[in-house]
């Protein structure tokens, strides 16, 4: 378990603050970041929203994927059956074509 991390900030007349160095690095945010906050029975707690969208087996699928494009190479659909198992593994309802919004890097 990862040790507890507690520092202080001072909230200026504007209502912003300095979010401490050892803060940003451990939320793995920087310059431009984003940090979200919550609050709930009294508690605030701070995370990365991007956090949650690091998946290492996604990332280096992507990666595959941006190599294969740079390489000039052409995807093409994959199998009916993979898409359907792929759709059923998400359970949740996926829009190929609904339009992405906020911000998109591969």
């Amino acid at each position: 378990m990862a040790a507890a991390i507690e520092q202080t900030s001072t909230i200026t007349a504007k209502g912003q603050t300095t979010v401490p160095k050892v803060v940003r690095r451990a939320l793995g945010v920087d310059y431009g970041g984003k940090i979200a906050y919550r609050i709930e029975n009294g508690r605030v707690t701070v995370r990365n929203p991007q956090a949650e969208h690091r998946d290492p087996a996604l990332a280096a699928f992507l990666g595959l994927i941006e190599k294969d494009i740079a390489a000039g190479r052409r995807l093409r659909d994959p199998p009916p059956g993979l898409v359907a198992a792929m759709r059923r593994a998400l359970k949740v309802r996926v829009d190929l074509d609904e339009t992405l919004e906020g911000d998109v890097a591969l």
